[in-house]
Protein backbone atom coordinates (compact mmCIF):
# COMPACT_ATOMS: atom_id res chain seq x y z
CA UNK A 1 0.00 0.00 0.00
CA UNK A 2 1.64 3.53 -0.73
CA UNK A 3 1.17 6.58 1.11
CA UNK A 4 0.61 9.79 0.09
CA UNK A 5 2.04 12.22 2.27
CA UNK A 6 -0.11 15.25 1.34
CA UNK A 7 -3.06 13.35 2.32
CA UNK A 8 -1.57 13.30 5.92
CA UNK A 9 -0.35 16.69 6.05
CA UNK A 10 -2.33 20.07 5.11
CA UNK A 11 -0.66 22.22 2.63
CA UNK A 12 0.29 25.61 4.62
CA UNK A 13 1.58 29.06 3.93
CA UNK A 14 5.11 29.10 5.11
CA UNK A 15 5.34 32.35 7.67
CA UNK A 16 6.77 35.13 6.59
CA UNK A 17 9.29 35.18 10.12
CA UNK A 18 10.14 31.33 8.96
CA UNK A 19 13.60 29.93 9.91
CA UNK A 20 15.08 26.96 8.35
CA UNK A 21 16.35 25.00 11.98
CA UNK A 22 16.38 21.49 10.68
CA UNK A 23 16.02 18.60 8.58
CA UNK A 24 14.21 15.51 9.24
CA UNK A 25 16.40 12.08 9.00
CA UNK A 26 15.47 8.33 9.12
CA UNK A 27 12.43 6.85 10.47
CA UNK A 28 12.90 5.80 13.99
CA UNK A 29 10.80 3.24 15.43
CA UNK A 30 7.61 1.33 13.70
CA UNK A 31 5.01 3.98 15.30
CA UNK A 32 5.95 6.92 13.07
CA UNK A 33 8.94 8.86 14.87
CA UNK A 34 11.53 10.13 12.97
CA UNK A 35 14.68 11.51 13.28
CA UNK A 36 15.47 15.12 13.48
CA UNK A 37 19.09 17.03 12.76
CA UNK A 38 19.19 20.26 14.30
CA UNK A 39 21.59 22.86 12.66
CA UNK A 40 23.14 24.33 15.69
CA UNK A 41 22.83 23.29 19.26
CA UNK A 42 19.91 25.29 20.46
CA UNK A 43 17.26 23.37 19.70
CA UNK A 44 14.37 25.44 22.05
CA UNK A 45 12.81 26.06 19.34
CA UNK A 46 12.18 22.63 18.37
CA UNK A 47 10.77 21.80 21.77
CA UNK A 48 8.25 25.23 21.86
CA UNK A 49 6.71 25.36 18.30
CA UNK A 50 4.16 23.01 18.38
CA UNK A 51 3.84 22.96 14.54
CA UNK A 52 6.36 22.85 12.37
CA UNK A 53 6.27 24.05 8.48
CA UNK A 54 7.66 21.20 5.89
CA UNK A 55 9.48 22.24 2.72
CA UNK A 56 10.69 19.55 0.18
CA UNK A 57 14.30 17.97 0.45
CA UNK A 58 16.88 19.55 -0.80
CA UNK A 59 18.53 16.71 -2.35
CA UNK A 60 17.15 12.99 -2.93
CA UNK A 61 13.55 11.95 -2.83
CA UNK A 62 11.13 14.62 -2.98
CA UNK A 63 7.74 13.29 -1.43
CA UNK A 64 5.91 16.33 -1.98
CA UNK A 65 5.88 20.32 -3.17
CA UNK A 66 5.34 22.99 -1.69
CA UNK A 67 4.96 23.79 2.60
CA UNK A 68 3.22 21.58 4.85
CA UNK A 69 1.63 21.47 8.30
CA UNK A 70 3.21 18.80 10.45
CA UNK A 71 1.44 19.26 14.23
CA UNK A 72 3.83 17.90 16.95
CA UNK A 73 2.94 15.92 19.19
CA UNK A 74 6.12 15.16 20.69
CA UNK A 75 9.71 15.89 20.61
CA UNK A 76 12.54 14.06 22.71
CA UNK A 77 16.41 13.85 22.59
CA UNK A 78 18.11 10.85 21.67
CA UNK A 79 21.92 10.58 21.04
CA UNK A 80 23.15 13.46 19.26
CA UNK A 81 20.07 14.92 17.52
CA UNK A 82 16.10 14.59 18.93
CA UNK A 83 13.34 12.27 17.43
CA UNK A 84 9.71 13.36 17.32
CA UNK A 85 6.09 12.05 16.04
CA UNK A 86 3.13 13.59 15.12
CA UNK A 87 -0.29 12.22 15.37
CA UNK A 88 -0.80 12.72 11.74
CA UNK A 89 1.97 9.93 10.56
CA UNK A 90 0.69 7.04 11.51
CA UNK A 91 3.35 4.13 11.07
CA UNK A 92 7.31 3.86 9.82
CA UNK A 93 6.17 4.13 6.31
CA UNK A 94 4.91 7.73 6.56
CA UNK A 95 7.72 8.91 8.55
CA UNK A 96 9.73 7.65 5.85
CA UNK A 97 8.42 10.30 2.92
CA UNK A 98 9.27 13.19 5.40
CA UNK A 99 12.87 12.09 5.38
CA UNK A 100 14.74 14.64 3.79
CA UNK A 101 12.38 17.25 4.61
CA UNK A 102 13.43 20.76 5.78
CA UNK A 103 12.05 22.05 9.36
CA UNK A 104 11.06 25.70 9.35
CA UNK A 105 9.61 27.41 12.63
CA UNK A 106 8.47 30.82 13.08
CA UNK A 107 11.01 32.98 14.45
CA UNK A 108 8.36 34.69 16.87
CA UNK A 109 7.96 30.89 18.24
CA UNK A 110 11.96 31.33 19.80
CA UNK A 111 12.27 31.91 23.39
CA UNK A 112 13.85 35.34 23.51
CA UNK A 113 17.69 35.08 24.40
CA UNK A 114 19.72 35.88 27.24
CA UNK A 115 21.12 39.32 27.70
CA UNK A 116 24.27 39.75 25.50
CA UNK A 117 23.06 36.74 23.50
CA UNK A 118 21.63 36.98 20.10
CA UNK A 119 20.19 34.22 17.32
CA UNK A 120 22.37 34.47 14.63
CA UNK A 121 19.41 34.73 12.29
CA UNK A 122 18.99 38.28 14.14
CA UNK A 123 22.49 39.05 13.11
CA UNK A 124 22.34 38.60 9.11
CA UNK A 125 21.77 41.29 7.30
CA UNK A 126 23.03 43.80 10.26
CA UNK A 127 24.45 46.75 8.98
CA UNK A 128 28.05 46.97 10.50
CA UNK A 129 30.57 50.13 11.03
CA UNK A 130 33.31 50.98 12.85
CA UNK A 131 33.58 53.92 15.70
CA UNK A 132 34.30 56.35 13.27
CA UNK A 133 31.30 55.53 11.47
CA UNK A 134 32.70 53.71 8.29
CA UNK A 135 30.67 51.51 6.67
CA UNK A 136 32.57 47.77 7.08
CA UNK A 137 29.77 45.75 5.34
CA UNK A 138 26.83 43.66 5.79
CA UNK A 139 26.33 40.71 7.87
CA UNK A 140 25.73 37.72 5.51
CA UNK A 141 26.91 34.85 7.45
CA UNK A 142 28.69 33.52 10.61
CA UNK A 143 31.11 31.24 11.40
CA UNK A 144 31.65 28.69 14.66
CA UNK A 145 35.68 29.63 14.87
CA UNK A 146 36.46 27.35 17.93
CA UNK A 147 36.59 29.22 21.03
CA UNK A 148 34.06 32.12 19.17
CA UNK A 149 31.84 33.37 16.63
CA UNK A 150 32.77 34.96 13.82
CA UNK A 151 30.87 37.79 11.44
CA UNK A 152 31.37 37.45 7.91
CA UNK A 153 30.80 40.68 6.50
CA UNK A 154 30.02 41.60 2.31
CA UNK A 155 30.93 44.96 1.40
CA UNK A 156 31.99 46.65 -1.88
CA UNK A 157 35.19 48.26 -2.73
CA UNK A 158 34.53 49.82 -6.06
CA UNK A 159 33.46 47.09 -8.12
CA UNK A 160 34.71 45.07 -6.33
CA UNK A 161 33.04 42.73 -3.19
CA UNK A 162 35.19 42.38 -0.63
CA UNK A 163 34.19 39.71 2.68
CA UNK A 164 35.46 40.79 6.12
CA UNK A 165 35.77 38.34 8.91
CA UNK A 166 35.18 39.83 12.37
CA UNK A 167 35.50 38.00 15.77
CA UNK A 168 32.16 38.81 17.41
CA UNK A 169 33.66 38.84 20.82
CA UNK A 170 33.29 41.63 23.20
CA UNK A 171 36.85 43.28 22.42
CA UNK A 172 35.67 44.20 18.89
CA UNK A 173 31.80 44.17 19.07
CA UNK A 174 30.71 47.66 21.09
CA UNK A 175 26.81 47.46 20.48
CA UNK A 176 24.30 45.66 18.47
CA UNK A 177 20.69 47.01 17.64
CA UNK A 178 18.70 44.16 16.31
CA UNK A 179 15.47 46.03 15.98
CA UNK A 180 17.66 48.72 14.28
CA UNK A 181 19.82 46.08 12.19
CA UNK A 182 22.90 47.83 12.87
CA UNK A 183 26.00 46.91 14.59
CA UNK A 184 29.54 48.82 15.68
CA UNK A 185 32.99 47.51 16.34
CA UNK A 186 36.30 48.52 16.77
CA UNK A 187 37.94 47.70 13.60
CA UNK A 188 38.98 49.48 10.48
CA UNK A 189 38.39 48.54 6.95
CA UNK A 190 41.98 47.47 6.02
CA UNK A 191 42.14 44.78 9.12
Amino acid sequence: MSIDLTSLLSPAQLPEDAVEVARIGEAWGIKGWFRVIPYNALTEALFACKQWYLLPAERGARHFTGTLALDVAQVREHGDGLVAHSRSIPDRNGSELLKGARICVPRSAFPPPEEGEFYWVDLIGCAVSNREGVALGTVKDLLATGPQTTLVLEAQDGEKTVERLIPFVAAFVDEVDVAGKRIVADWQPDY
